[in-house]
């Protein structure tokens, strides 16, 4: 199979991560549209951008600082409102990170920023409840497309 590149393999280990904490939920990555919101909650990983790297020469080092977009979205459960569902998806998320700040060793760091929460109201569906995020992954690579 072809070598992936860093920012390949990075993306792929950050859903890996988001997947195993969160069990129950569909995992998926550039989704283009949510057409619903299946039982056990939705994540969406964007790929985000790496940006500008930080350059080192000796030897030649790209430092990346890769902003990697999370979009949650969820249902009240029979025991939960959506608040404590998408709550305790963010909860699991951040245990994850906090417990895994090297990705494996991929990452010099990772760590997840604050969310933004809203509601989603949908004609004729459950009232949900979104929130948007993101995991932030510093890495270096010996190519900008590598």
């Amino acid at each position: 199979s072809p070598m992936a590149s860093k920012r390949e393999t990075v993306l792929a280990a950050v859903k890996a991560l988001v997947a195993a904490a969160l069990p129950g939920a569909d995992v998926k990555r550039n989704l283009a549209k949510a057409e619903r919101i299946p039982p056990g909650g939705l994540v969406v990983i964007r790929d985000g951008e790496p940006g500008e790297p930080e350059v080192s020469l000796s030897p030649l080092t790209y430092l990346y600082s890769h902003r990697i977009p999370l979009e949650i979205a969820a249902y009240e459960s029979a025991t939960l409102t959506r608040e404590q569902v998408v709550d305790a998806m963010l909860v699991a998320i951040g245990a994850a990170v906090m417990a895994n700040r090297t990705l494996g060793g991929l990452c010099d760091w990772i760590e997840a920023e604050a969310p933004v929460t809203d509601d989603i109201e949908a004609l004729g569906a459950l009232p949900g409840r979104f929130a948007d995020l993101a995991i932030l992954a510093v890495y270096a690579t010996t190519d900008p497309l590598n």
